[in-house]
């Protein structure tokens, strides 16, 4: 079985920098972290070749050279190949060049399974999993729970969907495009002390704009459908506790609080 693991590198909020010229962020220099529900993709997939020893997996991101790093450093989990789809003609893509780019790739190749994260914290859209499924046209499905193991192997999966306030259960044929959440129980393991300076520089591999069958037009700003107006770091502010006791002062704070807020007339 081959599995595609689509991951995305985001900007540490501590360390967020923003070209206010072009309304896109500056990631060439950014300290990045694995978008968390990417991460639980990926130890997924390592489940499952915990238990089918001849999965092969892939890790497919687009990003910037400085990601390269981190890249090796999920290698040094046992992974067998990472692709970087990185090229400055890319700068300024929005979903739609974005799944337009990866469909490219991975349209080359056999893949079973195709898995990433529903959701990342940089632009939390959902977008990209299933523009990709629908370039490539398979089947998709997103906020994944969880997936049955002993159906992987079938050729058809048995999976349980978090769809509001209720889990569903559904039945996907493969090759399927799936986006797990961040509530699924699958955690990345950490790198073996043995195996925390290997080189793993052979299963890396970069791809750029010449690799592929687009034009200039397809990508970047010019390829896109959609233009970001503005992206900020929310800040959140602290709220302040009011402690109250069980009597008449304690009752009209309450009271008038409530009043106050609307609740009460």
């Amino acid at each position: 079985m081959k599995i595609v693991c689509l991951i995305k590198f985001i900007p540490d909020v501590e360390d967020f920098k923003y070209d206010h010229e072009r309304n896109v962020l500056i990631r060439e220099k950014m300290n990045q972290i694995l978008n968390p529900e990417d991460a639980v993709a990926v130890a997924f997939a390592l489940n499952v070749k915990k238990y089918y020893p001849s999965t092969t997996i892939e890790l497919v991101s687009m990003g910037p050279q400085s990601i390269i790093p981190k890249l090796e450093e999920l290698l040094r989990l046992d992974l067998d190949q990472a692709t970087l789809i990185t090229d400055l003609a890319f700068v300024g893509s929005d979903t739609y060049a974005t799944s337009r780019i990866i469909a490219h790739y991975l349209n080359k190749h056999k893949v079973d399974l195709i898995l990433t994260g529903t959701h990342t914290l940089d632009g939390d859209t959902s977008h990209v999993p299933a523009q990709i499924a629908q370039w490539l046209g398979l089947p998709h499905l997103s906020n994944v729970n969880s997936i049955h193991m002993n159906s992987i192997d079938l050729g058809r999966l048995e999976l349980s969907v978090d769809h509001d306030q209720e889990i569903m259960s559904f039945a996907v044929s493969t090759p399927a495009v799936l986006s797990l959440q961040k509530e699924a129980p699958y955690k990345l393991p950490y790198v073996r002390f043995e195996d925390l300076n290997k080189d793993v520089s052979e299963r890396l591999k970069m791809l750029s704009l010449k690799d592929f069958d687009l034009k200039r037009e397809d990508v970047g700003f010019e390829g896109s459908k959609t233009k970001v107006i503005k992206t900020f770091a929310q800040t959140l502010k602290k709220q302040t506790k009011i402690e109250v006791t069980t009597d008449e002062a304690g009752i009209q704070t309450v009271y008038d609080y409530l009043k106050d807020k609307g609740f009460l007339k």
